[in-house]
């Protein structure tokens, strides 16, 4: 879809390619190829995208703990490839194994959305002048699509439930009021705060060793440098 788009705005294939292996930044190269196309100013086209970009630190800021034992420099590399898949495919699987798996993240990453991405841009910005209107087929909700799914395969708490919906509302009713860039803005920081104000059900686990402020435990005794406590004699 992206490299229709480029195709379509008149980028040539060595630009269109360059988006996806410099910025990579999934649907805010779809909205900047759509500024760009109806000439838009450079410094609005860069706010824009930059502000729809900003989900991303959130996805950093909520793997960043779990990380906080990788060496800054690869943490960075990191940090190049991380998108709304990859955020969700590595977070789903450090859930499922119970701990951080740093190689199953460049898996996510690489594997799963880098490389099939840019291999998908170089097909769209190849073969794009044979869809000139690529939504006759239905492509424009590929996005909007993949998202939703993403968002559904997270929220498993009372809190996941309460940010998704709250957002979605917010955003939509930011959007049609304001324009897309605003409701996406609004409901992605809005949609969070409101679930702050709920209780969690479910906090995270004392013996999660990969959350920080919390200590690894086996059994029913914790072990902290020196000496050894009975958990059933804790308050």
């Amino acid at each position: 879809m992206y490299g229709i788009a480029a195709h379509n705005a008149h980028f040539s294939v060595a630009e269109a390619m360059s988006m996806s292996l410099l910025p990579f930044a999934g649907a805010s190269q779809l909205a900047a190829v759509g500024d760009v196309a109806q000439h838009l100013p450079w410094a609005t086209i860069v706010l824009f995208t930059a502000l729809l970009n900003a989900r991303h630190l959130l996805y950093s800021a909520s793997l960043a703990p779990r990380l906080r034992h990788v060496p800054r420099l690869r943490r960075a590399c990191m940090a190049q490839v991380l998108t709304d898949e990859a955020f969700a495919l590595s977070s789903g699987h450090f859930r499922r194994l119970g701990r951080v798996d740093v190689p199953g993240y460049w898996v996510a990453a690489l594997a799963a959305v880098f490389i099939p991405f840019n291999l998908a841009t170089l097909a769209g910005a190849l073969a794009g002048g044979a869809i000139p209107d690529p939504n006759r087929f239905g492509l424009d909700v590929i996005f909007p699509a993949a998202m939703a799914g993403l968002a559904v395969g997270l929220t498993t708490a009372r809190r996941d439930i309460v940010a998704a919906g709250a957002g979605g509302v917010i955003g939509v009713v930011c959007t049609v009021t304001l324009g897309a860039g605003a409701g996406i803005v609004a409901g992605g920081l809005l949609g969070p705060a409101v679930a702050l104000a709920f209780p969690d059900r479910h906090p995270p686990a004392a013996s999660d060793p990969d959350l920080p402020g919390t200590r690894a435990t086996t059994g029913t005794a914790a072990v902290t440098p020196g000496r050894t406590r009975d958990l059933r004699s804790m308050p």
